[in-house]
């Protein structure tokens, strides 16, 4: 298994991978956001490929805004992680979050942070698994106006 960063050639692949995810959004959607994201400096994704295949991907940011229970600016944020279910238990994404949690280092940042639904438990064991501290809880309300 090779961790690297993402390239144009993989943002199909990717977009695949994350719409498994990310069912709300399509595939072309995805894609869109994907190739933003290549082209900012404030952000990377990388992706676990064996074989010529991608098997998974991080996307990870820069986020200068307060983040739930750090103390600095910027704050590396894990936005996604993914890898196909047919491969999980192998290390892929603990490598792929090691490449995050070092390029959010190489950006200057001295925190890491992530979040997860209330209801992903799978996201948050795997989020325990690898060091990351709970810091809060919260339920988000919207109101039409």
């Amino acid at each position: 298994m090779k961790i690297r960063e993402m390239q144009n050639e993989d943002i199909h692949k990717v977009a695949h991978l994350a719409h498994i995810m990310w069912n709300s959004h399509s595939t072309d959607e995805l894609a869109e956001q994907f190739a933003s994201s290549l082209a900012s400096d404030g952000s990377a994704i990388f992706v676990a490929e064996d074989n010529n295949r991608v098997n998974g991907f991080a996307q990870c940011s820069l986020r200068h805004d307060y983040v739930e229970g750090t103390h600095t600016s910027p704050v590396g944020y894990l936005e996604g992680i993914f890898v196909d279910e047919s491969l999980r238990g192998r290390g892929y994404a603990a490598r792929l979050l090691k490449s995050c949690e070092k390029w959010a280092r190489e950006k200057g940042c001295s925190e890491f942070a992530s979040d997860c639904e209330l209801s992903n438990a799978g996201s948050l064991r795997f989020h325990l698994s690898v060091g990351f501290e709970e810091a809060n809880r919260i339920i988000c309300f919207t109101k039409k106006l």
